[in-house]
């Protein structure tokens, strides 16, 4: 059961070849099983779980069911959740449990989805690796001794090992996007406004954006049908149409215009082109198309994203919820040792830059000069896609790097979302999809596109998976 898309699990559900119950109670062996050597679980919803699926049984012999009604998902542990912890994988919040549900996990549980668990991640979705996490880093399910990227290394690892066949995740700079990449699955970063951000702890606000992992295409698809839509407990919220995404996963690409940032494919260690081929007999013609302000994209995002960092963190300060320090001398003390102890160490680098670079003095010549630069960015795309549909680049400049290997190295950790960062920056959607191995581990391309065209790049994605079996593949050790 457990080799089943979700797409595969709902038509199984709903001929009843096997029960919610017994569906759930073989998810949950098996995560308990491989837990141990992955850590990419942090609370695993095992009793919850379980009576939700006999209610999921019980409204199956009704006949009173949704299209997801007893299908598993596990979500990244920076969504508020009534009945698990909310931790984002720091200390400030290791016995927090959220007095709500985020608008994403409401919308999933009010359509019948039962949550298998809360995913490790970095502390406050920040870092590349899942290595900043309190609770200890996730690892690689094609190779234990690497990463699996992050911040969603947790989820991207889950949905990998075929613990649970979606996952929710975030992404702020590329945090759904690269451990997709190199856990060989697909993940979705939607549109900013597409899905409300209400309920999922804040790390950039005018950056994060909720989005799914899954093995294909079309369980994207379906998850992101579900989730996206206005929401009016959050002002960052698009009121914008909501299409039928899997609808129009089988159309034609023939004549769509598919763009090669010149930036990205410059000095890369991967190789695209097996995919770029696909799309061409697929009837896509393909154009180079230039980014000339992309290589400014890091420096721009690493003022802006830990300001705003710096200002939505200082809510953690010991007094109203989350950690605090034993017998504070006074509120001086409680605020100063409430978050030293309660941070790790990148988050706390982050806030030190991010209030640096808000100071007196400061601001206008880092923090205002990088919002300059993100517009000329996000007028980079608006051109670009003048000339073609979509756009298709690398995700990250290499495969899985080694535990450890660049922790000590915070500049070089950064590079890793050297391809993902501008897409934020400009708030576009983009879909990162398995395109083969290198030295037996996966390598990922993204494909990027115009505002709110979720469907082309789903429908694109589809059609390069119905012509290939990348992402088919899984990690011998956990089939």
């Amino acid at each position: 059961m457990h080799q089943f898309t979700l797409s595969e699990l709902q038509q199984h559900l709903h001929a009843r070849d096997f029960s919610c119950r017994s569906l759930f109670e073989h998810l949950l062996t098996r995560i308990t099983q491989y837990n141990t050597s992955l850590n990419c679980f942090i609370h695993i919803n095992s009793d919850h779980a379980l009576q939700q699926a006999e209610l999921a049984d019980k409204a199956f012999h009704q006949g009173n069911v949704t299209a997801l009604t007893g299908l598993p998902i596990a979500h990244k542990d920076i969504f508020c959740t009534q009945h698990m912890p909310t931790t984002c994988a720091s200390k400030m919040l290791a016995n927090f449990t959220a007095p709500y549900e985020s608008t994403v996990t409401a919308k999933l549980l009010d359509q019948g989805m039962i949550c298998v668990g809360k995913t490790n991640m970095d502390e406050f979705a920040m870092g590349s690796s899942n290595e900043s996490s309190f609770f200890g880093p996730c690892k690689n399910p094609w190779d234990i001794s690497r990463v699996p990227g992050g911040s969603s290394g947790g989820s991207a690892a889950a949905v990998a090992a075929q613990l649970t066949p979606a996952a929710t995740g975030t992404d702020t700079g590329g945090s759904i996007r690269q451990p997709a990449a190199f856990c060989g699955i697909t993940g979705l970063k939607p549109t900013y406004g597409r899905v409300s951000r209400w309920g999922m702890v804040a790390f950039a606000s005018s950056l994060d954006q909720a989005g799914v992992m899954t093995r294909d295409v079309a369980d994207a698809a379906l998850l992101l049908q579900a989730i996206a839509g206005h929401d009016a407990k959050d002002a960052t919220s698009a009121i914008h149409p909501v299409p039928n995404y899997s609808a129009t996963l089988m159309q034609s690409l023939a004549g769509k215009r598919l763009g090669l940032p010149k930036p990205m494919f410059e000095n890369l260690q991967i190789d695209l082109e097996p995919a770029i081929s696909v799309f061409k007999q697929l009837g896509a013609t393909v154009h180079s198309v230039d980014l000339p302000h992309l290589a400014l994209s890091v420096p721009a995002y690493y003022v802006i994203a830990p300001a705003e960092c710096s200002s939505n963190l200082s809510r953690f300060d010991g007094v109203r919820f989350g950690h605090r320090c034993k017998d504070p001398a006074d509120l001086q003390d409680l605020y100063q040792r409430s978050r030293s102890e309660g941070f790790g160490a990148e988050v706390k680098r982050r806030i030190l830059m991010g209030t640096y670079t808000l100071s007196t003095g400061y601001y206008d010549a880092y923090y205002k000069k990088a919002q300059q630069i993100r517009r000329l960015i996000q007028q980079d795309f608006i051109d670009a896609f003048k000339s073609v549909d979509f756009l298709l680049g690398p995700c990250t400049p290499t495969t899985a790097f080694k535990l450890g290997e660049k922790q000590l190295d915070p500049l070089t950790m950064y590079l890793s979302d050297i391809y993902t960062i501008a897409i934020n920056l400009a708030g576009l959607p983009a879909l990162a999809l398995p395109c083969g191995f290198q030295q037996d581990l996966p390598i990922g391309l993204q494909l990027i596109g115009n505002f709110f065209d979720e469907a082309l790049l789903l429908n694109a994605g589809h059609q390069l998976q119905q012509q290939t079996h990348w992402h088919k593949a899984t990690p011998a050790s956990f089939n």
